[in-house]
C-alpha cells in the first residue's frame, strides 16, 4: 500500500471512527452488526473488511456513497444550545444552554466530558475559553458570569457581579488577563481574571442590548455590537469610544469579530446581511 493509499485508508478509519463510536461504545458487536453494514458504499474500510463477515446484515436501498458532512451530533442538553467553542488546541468543546449548565465534550468522540457544569441560576447566553485552555468564562441570564477549571469543571472565585441584567456575551483578552462581558443592561464591563474585579467603569455608549463582545487580536481594542443596529470600538486601556459609531445595518447586530491581523471587522446581523468594516 503506498503513501497516498495509507493516508486515505487512515483518513477513512478517522471518519468510521467518528460516526459509529457512540453505538460501539455502548455495545462492541455494533461494530459488526451496524457499523460495517451501514458504512458508505465508498468507505474504503468497510470495503476491505466486509467480505470477512458474509453473515451480517446487507442495506439493499438507500445505502450512502460517503460519509455525510455532518460528522457528529453532541446531545445532552434539555434546552437550547446558545454558544459553542473550541478549545485552543481543537481537543474539546465547551457549551453553554438555557437549561442552565454548562458541558464539555471530547472533539474527536463527540462524547460528554464529565458530568454538566452547574452553578448558574438562568440560561448560560455565552461561553469561551481562556488562551492558555485552562479556564472557562460563561455569562448567564442570571446576570452574573462565573470562571470555570477546563480540567475539573470546578467553579474559580466568587461570580463575577456586576451587570444589572442578563448577560448575553463574554470574550477572554487575547494574554488571558481580563474578560469583557456585554449585557442586555445597554453596557459592557471589563474584568481582572486574577482578583473577579471589575476594571474601571462600565462601557457605555450603546442605547440598547449589547449582544456580542470581541477583543483585536493585540489586544488593545474590543468591538461590541447592539441592538441598537451599530457597531462600536473601543479602546481597552481607557475603556473610551474610539470614533463614532459603525452604522449601515438596518437590524440588530447579533454577531462581530476581528480578523486575524486585526485590520477588519466583520459583523452578521438580523437585516440578513454579513458586513465588512476597515477596523
Amino acid at each position: 500500500m503506498g503513501y497516498e493509499e495509507l493516508l486515505m485508508f487512515i483518513k477513512d478509519g478517522i471518519k468510521f471512527v467518528q460516526n459509529f463510536a457512540g453505538i460501539i461504545g455502548k455495545s462492541t458487536p455494533h461494530l459488526y452488526l451496524s457499523a460495517l453494514p451501514f458504512s458508505p458504499s465508498n468507505s474504503i474500510l468497510a470495503r476491505s473488511l466486509i467480505d470477512r463477515f458474509s453473515g451480517i446484515a446487507q442495506v439493499a436501498v438507500g445505502q450512502q456513497d460517503d460519509w455525510p458532512r455532518n460528522q457528529q451530533v453532541l446531545q445532552g442538553h434539555t434546552s437550547l444550545v446558545n454558544s459553542v467553542a473550541f478549545s485552543p488546541d481543537g481537543r474539546h468543546i465547551v457549551s453553554g444552554s438555557s437549561d442552565g449548565t454548562i458541558q464539555l465534550w471530547d472533539a474527536q468522540t463527540g462524547g460528554q466530558m464529565g458530568n454538566p457544569i452547574q452553578g448558574h441560576t438562568d440560561s448560560v447566553n455565552s461561553v469561551a475559553f481562556s488562551p492558555d485552555g485552562r479556564h472557562i468564562v460563561s455569562g448567564s441570564g442570571d446576570n452574573t458570569m462565573q470562571l470555570w477549571d477546563a480540567q475539573t469543571g470546578g467553579q474559580v472565585g466568587n461570580p463575577l457581579q456586576g451587570h444589572t441584567d442578563s448577560v448575553l456575551s463574554v470574550a477572554f483578552s487575547p494574554d488571558g488577563r481580563h474578560i469583557v462581558s456585554g449585557s442586555r443592561d445597554n453596557t459592557m464591563q471589563l474584568w481582572d481574571v486574577q482578583t473577579g474585579g471589575q476594571v474601571g467603569n462600565p462601557l457605555q455608549g450603546h442605547t440598547d442590548s449589547v449582544l456580542s463582545v470581541a477583543f483585536s487580536p493585540d489586544g488593545r481594542h474590543i468591538v461590541s455590537s447592539s441592538w441598537d443596529n451599530t457597531i462600536q470600538l473601543w479602546d481597552a486601556q481607557t475603556g473610551g469610544q474610539v470614533g463614532n459609531p459603525l452604522e449601515g445595518h438596518t437590524n440588530s447586530v447579533n454577531s462581530v469579530v476581528f480578523s486575524l491581523d486585526g485590520r477588519h471587522i466583520v459583523s452578521g446581523s438580523w437585516d440578513r446581511t454579513i458586513r465588512l468594516w476597515d477596523a
